[in-house]
This record gives structure tokens, sequence and C-alpha cells, in this order.
């Protein structure tokens, strides 16, 4: 019986992880690491994640650099980069790729916060239909019979708890997020 809450909360916890890595590719004004983990370069003929092939730094606020391990992927690396939905003007000196991060304009920052939006709903609905499973779970056992009806009550009470706590935490997740992306 309190496996399904634990089922549940589990579920929960992983959209509010997924939501906060579809975060991280969100670009704001500032310079992230996190911006490039989506990054993959042609390695070897392998499509291989930029963090395993080159040391990515933030130098300043508006200043990313990435230092290939094997100076042959440079150019490989600029291409991706290039490639990417991220809009970044990457320039390499042979040794480093430098990608200033220009302020975004005003109409970009509200695009963001929209997406931002529309993914945090994404991440609610998951949850709620985490909840519903669960419930449609509690109501097979009470049919299947063995498990008193107060406990399965208590049980969806403790769901619902659950699912509010989840919804209000995707909230202040969002709330940070456009914070990061409205700030000039």
């Amino acid at each position: 019986m309190g496996t399904v809450k634990a089922v549940c909360e589990e579920k929960m916890k992983k959209a509010i992880v997924a939501l906060r890595e579809d975060f991280n590719g969100l670009r704001t004004g500032r310079a992230s690491p996190a911006l490039l983990d989506r990054i993959k370069v042609d390695y070897y003929g392998e499509k291989t994640p930029l963090s395993q092939v080159a040391t990515v730094s933030v130098p300043e606020a508006r200043l990313i650099v990435v230092q290939p391990w094997d100076r042959s992927l440079i150019g490989e690396i600029e291409k991706a980069l290039q490639r990417s939905e991220l809009a970044l003007n990457p320039s390499n000196d042979g040794k480093v790729i430098r990608i200033a991060i220009p302020p975004l304009t005003e109409e970009r920052r509200k695009e963001l916060a929209k997406m931002a939006r529309h993914m945090a709903e994404q991440s609610r609905v998951s949850v709620r239909n985490v909840r519903r499973d669960g419930l449609e779970d509690l109501k097979k056992q009470l049919a299947a019979g063995g498990v008193p009806e107060d406990s399965i009550k208590k049980e969806e009470d403790e769901l619902q708890k659950l699912t509010d706590a989840n919804i209000s935490a995707i909230g202040k997740v969002l709330e940070e997020k456009e914070k990061e992306i409205l700030e000039v």
C-alpha cells in the first residue's frame, strides 16, 4: 500500500529534475557551462557530449571558454556550437573557443519566459498524471479487497498532498528561471 505513494513520489521528483535540466538549456543573459550541456561533437564518428572532449569554463559573466583536450577537434566543436539552437557566435584562436553571450533583447526574454512557463506546465501535467495513475492503483487495491477503505482514503489524501507539494516546487523552479531570464 505504501509502495504506491513511494513510486509516485519517485516519479514526481524525476519530473522536477527533468524540468531543471530543460531549464539549463534555456539561454539567459548570463554565461553558464550548463548552456552547452546538450551540445554533441562529432568525435571519430561518434556524437559525443562536449563536456567529454573539452573543458568548459566561465571566466566572466558574459563569456564561455571551451578548451578542447584534442586541438584537432576545435573546428568540429565550433561547427557544433554554430549549428545549435542557442544562436551563439563562437570565435576560436586555434587553442580555445570563446563565446560571448550577448544581452538578450526584451522580445527574446519574453519568448524565453513563455517557453519556460510552457515547460513548467508540461511538468505539472506529468505530476498530475502520476497522481492519476497512483489513484487508479489504489482503486484496484480496494477492488481486489483485503485493504480497508479508510486506509485507501488516507493514501489518497497523502497522494494529493504529495502532488500539491510537487506542483508548488515546480512553481518555485519556474519563478527562479523567469527571474533569471527577465533580468537585464
